[in-house]
């Protein structure tokens, strides 16, 4: 499949890229970009939630009723979970969340979102560019010029380039990242990916081989 480059500015170089069916074409493997996001998420968690158990808890031991005669319930213990502000029964406690995923299962997950990107139409090359500084309002332009603003775009850059990541920080509904750190969840969760030109050769040597 063969695109048209753009500049950055909205303009066309008269260049085209094509894109490998080794990467961007095969039939998406759902399952495996299922499995892959959701490994990406449970890298996030920190796993430090905690509640305590009634053995953790600072109160009296102190017998509450006697054991006979009351008509109710046997009550040992102010720290005993049926209280309000006891022990809590099977809580939280911290974990590692994370688990282990193939190499090559990955591979296929990331292969299938860019293939569910191309399916979607919703892949744009641009020409490798930056900034001589730092602005937001470059950033917007380059969005306008592409017909994206408003909508949850991805830039894949070639290499980092600070100039473009900082103008685009503090936009609400894009993402930079570069080839190397491509995930699935990223591609998944944007509805517009723009690939820079060197990106796509990047992508093409990381995933293109078994």
């Amino acid at each position: 499949m063969e695109l048209a480059i753009k500049t950055y500015t909205g303009g066309d170089t008269g260049r085209t890229v094509t894109l490998p069916e080794s990467v961007f074409g095969l039939e998406p493997n759902n399952h495996a970009i299922y499995l892959d996001v959701k490994q990406f998420l449970a890298n996030q968690r920190q796993g430090t939630h905690k509640s305590k158990e009634r053995n953790e808890i600072s109160g009296s031991t102190r017998k509450l009723i006697k054991q006979k005669g009351s008509g109710g319930a046997r009550h040992g213990s102010i720290k005993a979970p049926i209280y309000v502000g006891g022990g809590r029964v099977f809580g939280p406690v911290p974990r590692d969340y994370r688990f282990k995923l193939n190499k090559k299962l990955k591979q296929v997950a990331r292969r299938s979102a860019l293939a569910h990107k191309v399916k979607e139409a919703a892949i744009t090359v641009v020409e490798d560019f930056n900034f001589a500084a730092p602005k937001t309002k470059e950033f917007i332009k380059v969005l306008n010029a592409l017909a994206l603003p408003g909508k949850k775009t991805l830039l894949v850059l070639t290499d980092y380039t600070p100039n473009v990541y900082l103008s685009a920080r503090n936009l609400p509904k894009t993402s930079v990242t570069i080839a190397t750190d491509l995930n699935t969840y990223a591609v998944m969760n944007c509805d517009n990916l723009v690939l820079c030109e060197g990106a796509v050769a990047k992508l093409n040597e990381q995933l293109g081989k078994d």
